[in-house]
């Protein structure tokens, strides 16, 4: 006996023989359609789902919550947060939804970026985002790049130069409020707002440096302040002041004194180094090139409008240390503890809690990620004793999101918003 064919339907047509039944009775549509009755039934039960379907849907299965309780809490979570105005990512969401499970004694809930994708699905929610421009490369960027990394190459060769001696450093603009530009919202809201403390636009610097074995310089923070703020800071930190905020040419020297000398294998200068920088003006005066060649170090300047394409923390490590960092700030904005002015405005955070979070945010991000970065660039190939076997770990995002048919959107959930830059500051070529 030949296996009975199953028949699948749409929901257009479920809707036509509910909308039969309704007249004539479930008998009478089961024979106009030639269908079970008892699918009659069961389709007049969903018909509130299958009105709000796609007409081409010819299931449910697979969307039933597994925990609809911790989903309910979540949802309402999500709707108090938006009406306030804070932005809500989906990192903080799984991480909501986590300390809400252990709370309710679920024992075998991951929250993972699979989870996440399913529960904004079920609860209409999606990711409002704007567009952007990214940075022009210039008209013979081929051979600049070329030429960048011939001249690197040199220098490792011809001094023998190890990855744990080549260094780049970079200046991160960043403000005291850190807000994405998208949040999960309920679908078709028509005004999309998002709360903050109003310091969007106050800003200050961190300076990252990294070398290319994955060693990672303690950061340098500078205030836009004449004096340095009288608070208890973290350890792993450097703290300093000037009226801009930004780099210039004593913050540089202090940088290369207080930390690039500092760094391992470099106080005594035995080692010949690299020094890799983009082309701010503060990088290029005369004091600064003879104060790094004090050092025995070779300085390699990065070419006007390239960063993007041989710098190893633009490459790929500014954007981890920058999700990380916003990651805390919106931990804070949720969960915080904090006051208010008179008027009603909410604080910003102290400068010793951004400074934890700096330091936190840069001791997170993964010696791969740092190695990888290097790679990318064309600064190195390998690092000594590494092989073939090794060099898959490394080149591995830092994050499994599976193979499920819908890795590559579950993907973005990691993080929606590694693709976004801080906005403050633009570096001088």
């Amino acid at each position: 006996m030949p296996p009975v064919r199953r028949h699948a339907y749409d929901a257009d047509f479920k809707l036509k023989a509910i909308s039969h039944a309704n007249e004539h009775g479930n008998r009478a549509a089961a024979r106009e359609y030639n269908i079970n009755e008892s699918m009659v039934r069961k389709w007049r039960k969903q018909e509130d789902d299958l009105r709000q379907a796609k007409k081409t849907t010819q299931s449910f299965r697979g969307n039933n919550a597994r925990w609809p309780h911790l989903e309910d809490k979540i949802e309402q979570w999500v709707i108090e947060q938006r009406a306030a105005g804070r932005s809500v990512s989906t990192v903080l969401i799984r991480m909501k939804a986590t300390t809400l499970a252990q709370s309710l004694d679920i024992n075998d809930f991951r929250g993972g970026p699979s989870w996440c994708f399913r529960f904004m699905k079920r609860r209409n929610l999606s990711i409002r985002t704007r567009t952007t421009v990214s940075q022009q490369l210039p008209k013979d960027y081929e051979e600049k790049r070329a030429n960048f990394r011939a001249y690197c190459q040199s220098k490792i060769t011809e001094n023998k130069i190890r990855p744990e001696h080549i260094t780049n450093m970079d200046e991160v603009p960043l403000t005291f409020d850190i807000p994405v530009n998208r949040t999960v919202e309920k679908t078709g809201t028509r005004m999309v707002s998002i709360l903050t403390t109003g310091n969007e636009k106050s800003s200050f610097t961190v300076v990252l440096g990294c070398q290319a074995n994955g060693q990672k310089l303690p950061p340098m923070v500078i205030f836009k302040r004449k004096t340095l703020p009288k608070e208890k800071f973290p350890a792993g930190v450097i703290i300093k002041a000037n009226p801009k905020g930004w780099m210039d040419e004593d913050k540089m020297s202090e940088w290369l004194s207080e930390i690039y000398v500092k760094r391992p294998g470099g106080f005594f200068h035995k080692h010949p180094s690299l020094l890799i920088c983009d082309s701010m003006r503060a990088h290029l005066t005369d004091a600064i090139k003879k104060q790094v060649k004090q050092t025995n170090s070779s300085l390699a300047i990065i070419p006007g409008g390239l960063t993007k394409e041989l710098q190893p923390l633009d490459i790929g490590v500014n954007r981890a240390f920058k999700v990380k960092l916003r990651a805390a700030w919106e931990q804070w904005m949720t969960e915080g503890e904090h006051t208010f002015t008179k008027t009603g405005r909410q604080r910003r955070a102290s400068y010793a809690t951004i400074c934890q979070w700096i330091v936190d945010a840069w001791a997170k991000v993964s010696v791969s990620t740092v190695v990888r970065a290097f790679r990318k660039a064309g600064i190195i190939s390998e690092l000594p004793g590494e092989g073939e076997g090794n060099d898959t770990d490394l080149d591995n995002d830092e994050t499994d999101v599976g193979t499920s048919p819908h890795a590559v959107l579950a993907q973005l959930f990691n993080s929606d918003t590694e693709d976004e830059e801080f906005e403050g500051f633009m570096d001088e070529e």
